[in-house]
C-alpha cells in the first residue's frame, strides 16, 4: 500500500459502518470517496417511529454532504453501484462510469427478504429506508381514513386489522406503537369508527418473540404487548400474503395492511466479487474484515457475517457496524504506516427494544432490565446516538409531547394516494 495522500479509499454505503469508517480516516494520508444511492444518512433504529407517525423524516436523517462539509479529503458521490471489478480495482456505477480505488470498503447494507416469495412485497412492505417508512405511514393512516367511510362491517374490520409478520425488535416495536396509536392517539379524531376495536396481529413462526433476548425478557415483552391489545401468534409461519390479507398456520385473516419484519437479505456484494456468502447473502469475511482473496477490500455491517467472541455471528445492529467501521479505518491507517492487520473484536453493548409507551426490555448480558426504567434507558441511548444537538432536542421534545398528550404530530399522509395498499 502506498503512503502518500494519493492513496484512494472508496467507501460504498453511508450507513453506520461506512460513515464511521469515513470519520475514522480523518487525518490519514488518503483521499476518500463515499458513494451512496441516497443523499442522506439514516438512523435506522428509529425508522419505525416515522412509519407510525411519531417522528418526522428530518428528525432521523441527515444529508451526507452536510455531515462531511468540513472534510476536504472526502468526496461524496450520489450514485448507484452496480458491481466491482476487483482485478482492475474499479467500482462500477449504474450509469456506466467507473471509479478506481486502492482500498475498497463495502458497507452496502441489507434489504428485507421474503424467503423465496418476492411476490409478497407489494402487499407486505418491509422497513429499511425512509421511503419504506413513509409508505407504511401512508398505508396505516389511510386504512383508518377508509374505515371511517366504509359501511360494510366486514370490509371495515379488514381495514382496522393490522398484521406484522416477524417478532424481532422491529416487529415488536411496530406492533406496540400501532396498538397505542389506535388506543390512545386516534380515538378523539374519528366519528364513525371506534379505533379501540383495531386488531394488531403479530405473527411469528418461532416459539417466542424477541428470540435474541433472554427467555424472561421475551416472556415479559409478550405479556406487555398483549396487555396493550396486540394479539401475538407464535409457532405459525405465514404461507400467503395478498391484497386481501394473510394465511398463517392454515388460517386466513382478512387485513388490508400487512407489514413484513421477518427477515433480511444482504446486498449483492458477494455476487459482485464472486465470493462465498451465507444463506442471507452476507459476505463471509476474514477476522480482519477483509474479503477472502482480496486484501484490498474490506466489508462491514449488514453486508457481512463474522464470528463474535463467543463464536456466534456478530448481530446486524448499528453498534456492531460502527465498531467494524472504526476497526477498518484503524487497519488502513496501520497498513499505511507499515503495521500488521489485527482481527476485529466485537464488544456487545446490549440489546434494546421498546414495547410501548414507558415499556422496554434491555439485555446487557448479566444485567437485564424491563419496564419503565428500561424505557428511559432506551430513550436516552437512542437520543445520545443521534447526530447533532438540534435533532436530539427535537426527538426528545417529540417524545415528551407524544407521551404526555398522546399526540403524534407526524400524522401526514404523503405521496398523494388515498388507496389502501397502493
Amino acid at each position: 500500500m502506498t503512503t502518500t495522500a494519493s492513496h484512494r479509499v472508496v467507501i460504498v454505503g453511508a450507513g453506520f459502518g461506512g460513515l464511521e469508517a469515513t470519520f475514522g480516516l480523518k487525518g490519514a494520508p488518503v483521499s476518500v470517496t463515499l458513494i451512496d444511492r441516497r443523499n442522506h444518512h439514516l438512523f435506522q433504529p428509529l425508522l419505525y417511529q416515522v412509519a407510525t407517525a411519531s417522528l418526522a423524516t428530518s428528525e432521523i436523517a441527515w444529508p451526507i454532504r452536510y455531515l462531511l462539509r468540513d472534510r476536504p479529503d472526502v468526496t461524496t458521490l450520489f450514485a448507484t453501484v452496480s458491481g466491482v471489478d476487483a482485478k482492475a480495482r474499479q467500482v462500477l456505477l449504474e450509469d456506466g462510469d467507473t471509479l478506481p480505488y486502492d482500498t475498497l470498503i463495502l458497507a452496502t447494507g441489507a434489504r428485507h427478504a421474503y424467503f423465496g416469495h418476492d411476490e409478497w412485497e407489494p402487499f407486505a412492505p418491509g422497513l429499511k429506508t425512509l421511503e419504506d417508512a413513509t409508505t407504511l405511514r401512508r398505508r396505516i393512516l389511510v386504512a383508518f381514513e377508509r374505515a371511517e367511510r366504509e359501511t360494510d362491517p366486514q370490509r371495515r374490520a379488514a381495514l382496522l386489522t393490522f398484521v406484522i409478520v416477524g417478532a424481532g425488535p422491529t416487529g415488536v416495536e411496530l406492533a406496540g406503537t400501532i396498538a397505542e396509536l389506535a388506543q390512545d392517539t386516534l380515538p378523539p379524531d374519528f366519528r364513525n369508527i371506534d379505533t379501540h376495536k383495531t386488531r394488531v396481529m403479530l405473527i411469528e413462526a418461532g416459539p417466542r418473540v424477541l428470540a435474541g433476548f433472554a427467555d424472561e425478557l421475551s416472556a415479559y415483552a409478550q405479556a406487555a404487548l398483549e396487555k396493550i391489545g396486540v394479539e401475538v401468534v407464535l409457532g405459525k409461519a405465514v404461507t400467503e400474503c395478498s391484497a386481501e390479507g394473510v394465511v398463517y398456520g392454515g388460517e386466513r385473516l382478512q387485513s388490508r395492511t400487512l407489514i413484513w419484519a421477518a427477515g433480511v437479505r444482504a446486498s449483492p456484494a458477494a455476487e459482485w466479487l464472486g465470493v462465498a456468502a451465507d444463506r442471507a447473502g452476507r459476505l463471509q469475511v476474514l477476522p480482519d474484515l477483509t474479503v477472502p482473496g482480496h486484501p484490498d477490500i474490506f466489508a462491514v455491517g449488514d453486508t457481512i457475517v463474522v464470528a463474535g467472541p463467543d463464536g456466534s455471528p456478530v448481530p446486524g445492529i448499528a453498534p456492531a457496524a460502527k465498531q467494524q467501521g472504526r476497526h477498518v479505518a484503524a487497519t488502513i491507517k496501520a497498513r499505511l504506516q507499515g503495521g500488521a492487520a489485527t482481527p476485529f473484536h466485537y464488544k456487545h453493548a446490549g440489546s434494546l427494544a421498546q414495547i410501548g409507551k414507558r415499556q422496554a426490555v434491555i439485555d446487557f448480558g448479566r444485567i437485564k432490565l424491563r419496564g419503565t426504567l428500561a424505557w428511559w434507558i432506551w430513550g436516552v441511548a437512542h437520543i445520545y446516538f443521534l447526530i447533532g444537538l438540534r435533532n436530539r432536542l427535537s426527538v426528545a421534545l417529540s417524545w415528551l409531547w407524544n407521551h404526555a398528550r398522546d399526540q403524534r404530530g407526524a400524522r401526514l399522509i404523503t405521496q398523494g394516494s388515498s388507496k389502501v395498499g397502493r
